[in-house]
């Protein structure tokens, strides 16, 4: 075997092991230039093109962020002026309320007030039309008695309803004349 190998190495003494072979490289640079041409063409475009469409992508979902961030925006402010508004008109709702309860309240006092004078005016119409009986009725009861008294004192029966009448009314008068000469 040593022999093969010294051999070998004749044989592959007339070049150096350094010496790079001419059609080796010649057949490495057409194949890297192939290698390389396919890369260009078709590897290469779709690297760019998968590299835009993310570009793209995140570019787009940016302005859709900002886009959403805006409308965001504009829904809080919007909901704000909302809430203002709202709130606005509860104190204006309230505040009627308010107004509308004290109507009702002087409404109220001014129908009691109207309710109370007309039971008032009932009372003391009735008390004048209850004084106004009891008088009549008094008036014949005193008659009676008086005519009565007025018998047993003259000794005679005073039958007669026109004389009893006259005589009753005569002592009412005088009754009344006293009461007022008293009271004065």
């Amino acid at each position: 075997m040593n022999n093969l190998m010294i051999l070998a190495a004749k044989e592959a003494g007339s070049e150096s092991p350094l010496t790079p072979n001419v059609w080796e490289m010649l057949v490495v640079a057409v194949g890297f230039a192939v290698l390389m041409f396919i890369v260009v063409k078709f590897v290469v475009p779709m690297f760019e093109k998968t590299f835009a469409e993310r570009t793209e992508a995140i570019e787009g979902g940016i302005a859709k962020a900002e886009k959403a961030q805006a409308e965001a925006s504009a829904a809080l402010e919007e909901y704000k002026q909302q809430l203002v508004d709202a709130r606005t008109e509860a104190n204006r709702i309230r505040e009627e309320a308010r107004n509308e309860g004290a109507q009702i309240l002087a409404d109220l006092k001014e129908k009691a007030a109207a309710e109370s004078a007309r039971i008032t005016e009932q009372a003391q119409v009735a008390i004048a039309a209850e004084r106004q009986a009891a008088v009549v009725s008094l008036r014949a009861e005193v008659g009676t008695l008086a005519t009565t008294l007025a018998g047993r004192i003259v000794g005679e029966a005073l039958n007669d309803d026109e004389r009893s009448s006259r005589v009753v009314d005569r002592f009412l008068a005088d009754l009344e004349s006293q009461s007022e000469g008293a009271a004065q």
